[in-house]
């Protein structure tokens, strides 16, 4: 949801503010006010390309702000921003560190739906149809899908260890041979996981273990020999006590000076015993040695790592058994495959089941909301494709289209190619409704819904928008009073006069909104067009 919007800057706009509410926002005023450039604005928010004809004339470029509240995100808000430069370069940060376009497109841009005639490539591209009617279908269909894509992936790894095997059947002599001698020369040498790794942590300890004892050694007679400093350490503890009796104050000495003790013997101790845990066998240390070698040796022709080496102890031992055992593995990978695209099979029917018995009903919740829309008798119906199986996809293993049926007599076709721009803007507000609380997007920006629109089907337009502010957040360019009455926020967009005009953004209440609805029924503010006004805001 768009919480608050700061433009600077952008086409006629010096400087605007809108905070919408969380219902029913409209903007209206004159033709070529300056709508459109608020559009633009949030169209810039929401992760569309930009380029430097948006800044306004005379501008070093343009800036944008919004903050945002996202459904399940932050409970203080997304805060964004986009510069724009008159020379084209752009910047965009959100929470205040650097960011990209993308990151706008897929972030807060994810959660807006910009419905302008002319912004309906979603509901025009085949490829959402689907994704809306699962939507509205639910956890029924949520649960389909999911079985489906685990079935998906199921038989994509089969058919690949399929190819895998046959590849391997495939191997010529020299590759059998070659195979044979790696399985052969790794598992003489036999080596264990982390074999290397505890050889490399002994061996330096059993290599110097006469330097390291004497280290040890000479350390504990330094500490605990007659003389050492164990003995120096007792002696001015013992000094400090003994002044103690006439200063408190060197109390704190007396402890660091008898913790120093106790820590020292501690260390003498140790030193002591890991001298003599350093017994090494010589003939141990040489086994140690040569097994280090041989494991480098290992490392050399087929690591650099343990892990590339077992590895290739892998690989090269499925080709033995692949040359060998006379198609077995073949036929045991084939009746995998078999099964896992039975089993898909069956996910993808089931998926086709559940979305066939939605889409009656789905389409006609629809048809309903178009024929408040004063549409007629034109309907939205779901067609399905069954596709053949080298194109089925995460999506499923049939197309489902929306056709668009103008009249009760008329043939059906896709939406795509026989819909008007006006028609497709009211089918879209039609599944808007219909989706309600399932659509991905929270917040809807409708410009031009109203093209072409007046009389009864304004009413009707005004009813749907109001009920659809129920589930979203509405943002509306009207030209239509009977929308504009039904607002819970009303902003009025102006232009000043002058050689270089001015773009405004006022929010309006009370007489203002009068004024303003009796303008846009009538084209003036008399007597009569403000009685009227005053009627239907009442």
């Amino acid at each position: 949801m768009i919480d608050e919007l700061h433009v600077r800057d952008v086409a006629l706009i010096r400087d605007a503010s809108l905070a919408p509410s969380a219902g029913l926002t409209v903007l209206t005023g004159e033709t070529g006010a300056g709508k459109s450039a608020l559009l633009s604005a949030i169209k810039l928010l929401v992760g569309e390309r930009a380029d430097a004809s948006a800044v306004r004339e005379g501008a070093e470029g343009l800036k944008v702000e919004g903050r945002f509240y996202v459904r399940g995100g932050d409970p203080d808000g997304c805060v964004v921003s986009r510069r724009v430069g008159a020379d084209g370069r752009g910047r965009v940060r959100i929470d205040g560190r650097m960011g990209s376009v993308r990151e706008l497109a897929e972030g807060v841009g994810a959660t807006v739906d910009l419905c302008g005639q002319h912004e309906h490539q979603r509901l025009l591209r085949v490829q959402s149809h689907v994704e809306m009617l699962d939507a509205w279908a639910g956890e029924a269909c949520a649960e389909a899908l999911t079985r489906y894509r685990e079935a998906l992936a199921a038989a994509s790894d089969a058919a690949r260890e399929l190819e895998r095997v046959r590849e391997l059947s495939r191997t010529g002599a020299a590759a059998l041979e070659e195979a044979e001698f790696v399985c052969r020369r790794i598992n003489e040498v036999d080596p264990a996981q982390g074999e290397l790794a505890d050889l490399e942590a002994k061996l330096p300890r059993a290599e110097h273990g006469d330097a390291l004892m004497r280290s040890a050694l000479g350390a504990r007679e330094a500490l605990a020999g007659e003389g050492g400093a164990l003995d120096a350490i007792r002696d001015a503890a013992s000094e400090v006590d003994d002044a103690l009796r006439y200063d408190d104050a060197l109390s704190k000495h007396a402890d660091v000076l008898r913790s120093a003790l106790l820590d020292l013997e501690d260390v003498a101790s140790e030193l002591r015993d890991y001298a003599d845990d350093l017994d090494f066998d010589p003939a141990e240390l040489e086994r140690m040695r040569g097994r280090w070698s041989e494991l480098q040796g290992l490392l050399r022709s087929y690591g650099p790592t343990m892990a590339d080496v077992f590895a290739r102890r892998d690989e090269a031992r499925g080709v033995v058994e692949a040359a060998s055992d006379g198609g077995a593995a073949i036929e045991r990978a084939q009746k995998a495959a078999d099964a896992a695209e039975a089993r898909l099979a069956d996910a993808a029917r089931a998926l086709d089941d559940v979305r066939r018995e939605a889409a009656p009903r789905f389409s006609a919740a629809v048809s309903e909301q178009m024929a408040r829309l004063e549409m007629g008798t034109a309907e939205l119906e779901v067609a399905f494709e069954r596709l053949p199986r080298a194109e089925w996809s995460r999506s499923g293993a049939s197309r489902a289209e929306f056709l668009y049926r103008p009249g009760a007599g008329l043939s059906a076709r896709p939406l795509r190619k026989i819909a008007s721009g006006g028609e497709v803007s009211r089918v879209m507000l039609a599944l808007k409704v219909v989706l309600g609380e399932s659509d991905s997007a929270e917040t809807l920006v409708f410009d031009e819904v109203d093209a072409g629109v007046g009389g009864a089907t304004a009413v009707a337009l005004a009813g749907v928008l109001a009920d659809l502010a129920r589930t979203h957040q509405v943002i509306v360019v009207t030209h239509l009073a009977q929308v504009a009455v039904v607002a819970d926020e009303h902003y009025l967009v102006s232009k000043s006069a002058g050689d270089v005009p001015e773009t405004t953004l006022t929010p309006i209440f009370g007489e203002d909104r009068v004024r303003e609805v009796a303008r846009m029924l009538s084209g003036d503010t008399g007597e009569a067009s403000l009685a009227h006004a005053r009627e239907l805001l009442s």
